[in-house]
């Protein structure tokens, strides 16, 4: 090889490759300090690409957990009215009993009745009293809880019903329909019978109705345990895709350093190759 000033091809070369390691070693500790394997989209494009849909997902999985929980809530909030209710039908039903024994006189049966008429009017104080998040709970129409992982076909909305409650419809059946509270309202001994078939009726509407909201809850309940399943799943791939090998990147980081070194080192030595060309002034 000639010798020659114009162009120190070796510097060029000490040069190139410095800044490739150079640019390696920034990239090493770039990861090192963040975390993250993958900083920009050069670092890997698909891989950010995977990474950032996964974390969409996990986000929608989260919330959707959240929502099912909310749901169960509301659920819940039904059934704890409800069963103050079953304890006022079963008092109210002690009350007609005793007011269609014939040893009571007037005033007993009118008293029985007093008490008797405040159930049923505490009965509609629940039905229309009772708010979740400051929304009535007992309503005919259907609370949407949204599950979703942020797809279309990884969706699903669940439609619950909990029904009014109203003294002319207490709980209800499987046709939907709840007991009437306001026939044959008024206790006295001509009336152990209707009203006791009435209130039997709505004992029992109210168990099917709580039934109903138990195996409601059960659905939500499973519903965000699978969706807090699967965010934990994604987030754990997520993870393997995005988050720095420390291991590989320390030994990179210690590579990389030492071919800093070297690479400098020997810009240097080619730098001082051209002063041999002095040399043959002399």
């Amino acid at each position: 090889m000639s010798l020659g000033v114009l162009n120190n091809i070796s510097a060029i070369y000490a040069q190139t490759n410095l800044n490739q390691t150079q640019a390696s070693l920034q990239n090493t500790l770039t990861q090192l300090s963040s975390g993250s394997r993958i900083n920009s989209g050069a670092d890997d494009a698909a891989g950010l690409a995977l990474a950032d849909g996964l974390h969409a997902n996990v986000a929608a999985l989260t919330q959707s957990s959240q929502n099912a929980s909310a749901g169960v809530g509301l659920l819940q909030t039904a059934d704890g009215a409800l069963a103050q209710v079953t304890n006022l039908l079963n008092r109210a039903i002690t009350l007609a009993t005793e007011a269609a024994n014939g040893t009571l006189n007037t005033n007993q049966v009118s008293s029985a009745d007093q008490e008797y008429q405040n159930i049923l009017t505490e009965i509609a104080n629940i039905g229309t009293t009772t708010n979740y998040n400051g929304q009535n709970v007992f309503s005919a129409t259907p609370v949407k809880i949204f599950v979703s992982d942020g797809t279309s076909s990884g969706s699903s909305t669940f439609n619950e019903t909990i029904g009014v409650l109203t003294k002319a419809s207490v709980g209800t059946t499987s046709a939907g329909a709840g007991a009437d509270l306001t026939t044959n309202a008024t206790l006295d001994a001509t009336t152990a019978t209707n009203i006791l078939t009435t209130l039997t009726s709505a004992v029992q509407n109210v168990a099917y109705q709580r039934g109903t909201i138990g195996a409601n809850i059960n659905q939500l309940n499973a519903a965000s345990n699978v969706a807090s399943s699967q965010s934990v799943n994604l987030s754990s791939a997520e993870n393997n895709i995005r988050a720095t090998n420390f291991g590989q990147a320390t030994s990179d980081m210690a590579k990389y350093k030492v071919l800093s070194q070297t690479g400098i080192a020997a810009l240097s030595q080619a730098n001082a190759v051209q002063q041999d060309v002095l040399k043959l002034l002399q």
